[in-house]
């Protein structure tokens, strides 16, 4: 479990019994009860089997597949991939790919709905590169409308594995990831992925070089 759950599910807990205590019942207690609960539960953090393998870029977190995309950027055509992360999903963030943190960007935004396609460029958002495995990768934390931090826990020069953990968005959220143009895509709009465990692309071998 992440450290916020047992801050904000024992702090919880704590209130119960001293409302408990100052009624002298349990009858107000229950949503403070439930709440503990609700966080406790948000905030796990499932162990993941990480797939081995040249040239795989897994999802950087869980949730639903909501577009496939070409798209263009300053640094030449990529592909993207929208996930929709809901309060019901795991919100821990892994890296995509093994390799070197090459850019960290944060951008303070708005709070759009992390289904509007428009929060992709619109809201708050953490812009992370990582460089290895003979490719480059850029994947995004995006708040969504109910989301009110976004946590990142390494920073520019940092190396990360594959499916490593990197952070989390509170609460639900949004994460798009830029591709390769030449990375054959292996998942789905309306597919449901995990981080670090589903395989979102593969890169095709290259001849007599390895990734």
């Amino acid at each position: 479990m992440v450290r916020d759950g047992y801050i904000y599910g024992l702090s919880l807990l704590a209130v119960a019994v001293v409302v408990a205590w100052a009624t002298r019942g349990w009858a107000w207690s229950v949503a403070p009860v439930l709440l503990a609960v609700f966080f406790l539960w948000f905030f796990r953090d499932p162990q993941r089997e990480i797939p081995a393998g040249t040239g795989l870029i897994v999802s950087p977190g869980d949730g639903l597949v909501t577009e496939t995309a070409a798209v263009t950027t300053p640094d030449g055509p990529r592909q993207r991939i929208s996930i929709f992360l809901s309060v019901f999903d795991v919100h821990v963030n892994r890296s995509p790919i093994g390799g070197v943190l090459t850019a960290v960007r944060y951008q303070k935004g708005q709070y759009l709905n992390a289904m509007n396609p428009a929060s992709a460029d619109r809201n708050e958002q953490n812009a992370v590169t990582v460089r290895g495995e003979g490719i480059e990768i850029t994947f995004k934390q995006i708040a969504g409308l109910l989301a009110r931090r976004i946590v990142f826990n390494l920073r520019e020069g940092d190396t990360v594995e594959r499916g490593q953990r990197v952070g989390l968005i509170k609460f639900g959220s949004r994460v798009d990831v830029l591709l390769p143009a030449e990375a054959t895509l292996r998942v789905r709009p309306g597919q449901r992925v995990k981080g670090g465990a589903t395989v979102l692309a593969a890169m095709p071998p290259v001849a007599g070089v390895g990734l």
